[in-house]
């Protein structure tokens, strides 16, 4: 079952500086991500795309998961030069998890606040 990251790279480094090095913090971010996910054990299970606005402009950096038949989950106040690994560790609950819920407290520090939405799965065919 196909799953997916996606990372804004349209954030800007922080609420209050917009670049660093000249590159915005999103794309700071993504970079980091796609760097680690080389000798991920899950790199052939999920797609990590960079999307060009997440709309949580005041919340720099976001994200957002989502897989078929489960809750998305979306995310910000990431810190673009800290959050790569953490990021990844909350793909990995949320592959194995059943139906994309990962309680507060089981996901990595830095992510067990910011938590933007959680988007329920459309409705399968048969409940309709």
């Amino acid at each position: 079952m196909p799953h997916a990251l996606y990372i804004c790279k349209s954030c800007s480094f922080s609420l209050t500086q917009r670049e660093y090095l000249g590159e915005k913090g999103g794309k700071i971010l993504y970079n980091q991500v796609k760097n680690l996910t080389e000798k991920w054990s899950l790199n052939s299970q999920y797609v990590i795309q960079e999307v060009t606005c997440l709309s949580a402009c005041k919340r720099p950096c976001a994200i957002a998961t989502s897989a078929p038949n489960k809750t998305s989950l979306m995310f910000g106040d990431l810190p673009a030069l800290e959050s790569a690994e953490a990021i990844l560790k909350l793909c990995e609950q949320y592959y194995t998890s059943k139906d994309g819920i990962i309680p507060r407290q089981e996901r990595p520090e830095i992510l067990q606040k910011g938590i933007l939405a959680r988007i329920p799965p459309p409705p399968l065919q048969e409940d309709v």
